[in-house]
Order: C-alpha cells, then structure tokens, then sequence
C-alpha cells in the first residue's frame, strides 16, 4: 500500500553516509550523533546513519544513532548480500522507525565488470535480498546503482520485482553524474508509466554532482513523479558530491507556484547553524559562493546592487536570509561599492553625514577600497575621524 502524503516530497539525508565517504571527512562516532541530532531539528524524514557492516565503529554509530535520535527514520546501508542485511537489521532495529537500504549495481557496466553476472542472475539476487530484509523490517528501500546507465527496460523489471518482493522504496541513482535533467526527467517518467506496482513504492532519487548537475537532476526526477530525494548538507560525498539538501529544498519554497504544490517539512531555519556544523566537523570549508548558504549568498558589493537592495531588497534576493537562519543580508564595502550603501554603513554606525560631507568622504572611501579591497567598519570610522573629528 502506497505509504506517500499526497504532495509531499520526503527528504533523505545521507551526510553521514555519502557525505562522510567524501575523502578527508571522516567523523568521529559523537561527531556523527551530534549532527545527527541536527537533522532531526531539521525535521528530515529520513536519516541514513552509516554503513554498518563496512566497519565495527560504523555499526556502533548506526547503532547508537538508532538508539538515541527520536523523530526521522533511522537508515543502513547494505550491499545485497545476507551479512550485510544482517548487521543492517542488528544497527538500526533500535529505530523507533527502522529502515534497511540494500543495493547491487543494474547496469551493464556494473553487471559485466564488477559483478561478472547475467542480467537475470542479478534480478534474482536483487528479489532475494529485499525478500530477506522485508522479513526483518517492514521498511525496504531498493537501490538500483548505476541506474542512469541502466537500460531502461531492464531496470522495470528489476523494480517491478523488487517492489513485489517488499521494496516500499525505490531508489534511482545518478551513480556517476552522468545524466542531463531532460535525460534523467524521462528515466522517472518512464519508470512511473512503465511498472504496473509502481504504486506501492515511493520512487527516489540519488543525484551525483560530476557535471555540476545534481540539484538540477533532482529537479527533473521530482517534476516526473519521484517523492524522495536523496541528498547532503553542503552537497558533500563521493568525488564532487550530492545533490546539496539546501538547494532542492529551498526551490521548492521559493518556487511553489512552479512545483504545483510540492512541499517538503524541513524547517529551514536550521539550515545556516547545521552547514556550518557540517564543514567544522568534516574539515570541508563552504565555498564563498555556495547557493543558500555560502558567505556571499547574502551578499551585495556592487553599487548598482546596494543601491537597489536598500530601495527594496526584492531588486536582488529572492530569499529572506532569515529562512535559512541568518539575522540579516549583508553589503561588505569594496571597491564596487556606492555611495548609498557607505551612507548606509556610516548610519548604522551613528555616523550621521551631510550629502556635501559624503562627497568629501566617498573620494577617500574610494581610494582605500582600492588599496584594502574590503573597507572595514573600523576603517570607515578611522575615514570619519579624519575627515570631520577635528572639523
């Protein structure tokens, strides 16, 4: 029976799986519980703590995580085979809302170089394996790896079987980000129109950022019918990482007319405190430019910029800093700066000027902008002091 709120998408977190798989981010067992319990601020449906038979200190992370985290859907990892679904089980069984995610690759490649099996003796594995977790936990997700370079065909079968088998979610990776948004878009499509029990599985998507595409796959797979969306804070994980979890959700609040009424429940204004958590702990810094939550995302130097952001800031954001968590946008004084955002600087700082006096001042703001690259507040003070202090 078809367990999907009608609209809804749900959210997958697997920072501290795909995420912590990114080289250099390896967590600590209290590291991943204390990001753990910001997800769950976060209100994400659905947790993926680890891979738990990868290693002893992973199982008892997924373990504890399962133990001591209320509120999402505790997940592991499993390759699809009966060890891993059993130290699966035995992690995350502590869940009030236990799930077991289990994989095999489905494409040629896959199947050929790294399996060294049929087609058919891959489907049999698949069925059997999710068969085997479905006795154990009544939440089954299937992941069909690799699926952007899986006949299509082939991977409805694969799916079809699974989902009889017990799968109540079906996921489709983008493995390798390779696929293009239309590409990928038509791969969902043909999936909700092409398996007759689609219907009793959620269908998910699991994006890779190879070609800088992920948000945007994600994007296409929700507008054809997927209704959970794989993804990390701050984009992190395997080579260029994940669909970044703060790009797909907050596209979907700042565009609802576009999405039909597409929702998800994540309460965004944790999304500032758990990106900046998230880089700490993995020693992966935030690019400047980072969407929703990079340092200049809120951030106008520009004169023309400014000029129009302090008329009405609708000019140049789209979004409150203040849905993300911050207190305020921000206008750094550079050397493209103008004189209504200095003016407004000078203001805030109690510094009251005439329009004759800001002539005066904005010909020297302008030389040390050149000079410094970023005027401080204490520069402009200095720049006020010495222009009108003995005046």
């Amino acid at each position: 029976m078809k367990r999907l709120k009608e609209n809804k998408v749900y959210i997958f977190d697997t920072t501290l799986r795909d995420g912590e798989q990114c080289p250099g981010a390896a967590l600590k067992n209290h590291e991943k519980l204390q990001i753990a319990h910001k997800l769950a601020a976060l209100n994400v449906d659905i947790i993926e703590a680890g891979f738990p038979f990868s290693s002893p200190g992973d199982f008892e992370s997924v373990k504890q995580i399962a133990s001591e985290v209320k509120g999402p859907t505790i997940c592991g990892l499993s390759r699809a085979t009966p060890q891993d679904i059993e130290a699966t089980w035995d992690a995350v069984k502590y869940a009030e809302k236990p799930r077991i995610h289990t994989f095999i690759g489905t494409s040629d490649i896959h199947i050929q170089a790294k399996f060294k099996k049929t087609r058919e003796e891959i489907l049999n594995i698949a069925r059997d394996m999710v068969t085997l977790a479905a006795s154990k936990c009544p939440d089954v997700e299937f992941s069909a790896e690799d699926a952007g370079r899986t006949d299509p065909f082939y991977l409805y079968k694969v799916i079809e079987a699974v989902i009889d088998a017990g799968a109540t979610t079906i996921n489709i990776p983008d493995t390798v980000g390779y696929t293009i948004p239309d590409e990928f878009g038509r791969l969902i499509h043909g999936i909700m129109t092409n398996v007759p029990n689609v219907d009793k599985a959620i269908i998910s998507i699991h994006c890779h950022n190879d070609l800088g595409l992920a948000t945007a796959n994600s994007i296409a797979g929700i507008q054809n019918g997927a209704r959970q969306v794989e993804c990390t804070i701050n984009g992190i994980g395997e080579r260029a990482g994940n669909a970044a979890m703060e790009e797909v959700v907050m596209a979907l609040k700042v565009r609802p007319e576009y999405f039909d009424g597409l929702y998800t429940d994540i309460d965004t204004v944790h999304f500032a405190e758990t990106s900046r958590l998230v880089s700490e702990l993995t020693g992966m810094p935030i690019q400047y430019n980072k969407a929703i939550i990079g340092r200049n995302a809120f951030a106008h130097e520009s004169g023309i910029h400014q000029d129009g952001f302090l008329k009405g800031r609708s000019t140049y954001e789209i979004m409150l800093p203040e849905w993300i968590g911050l207190s305020e946008s921000y206008l750094p004084l550079g050397p493209r700066s103008g004189r209504a955002a200095v003016k407004s600087r000078l203001e805030k700082l109690g510094l009251a000027v005439s329009d004759e006096q800001m002539s005066q001042l904005f010909e020297a703001f302008k030389c040390l902008a050149d000079e410094k690259k970023r005027v401080e507040d204490d520069d402009l003070k200095a720049l006020y002091e010495q222009a009108f202090a003995r005046a």
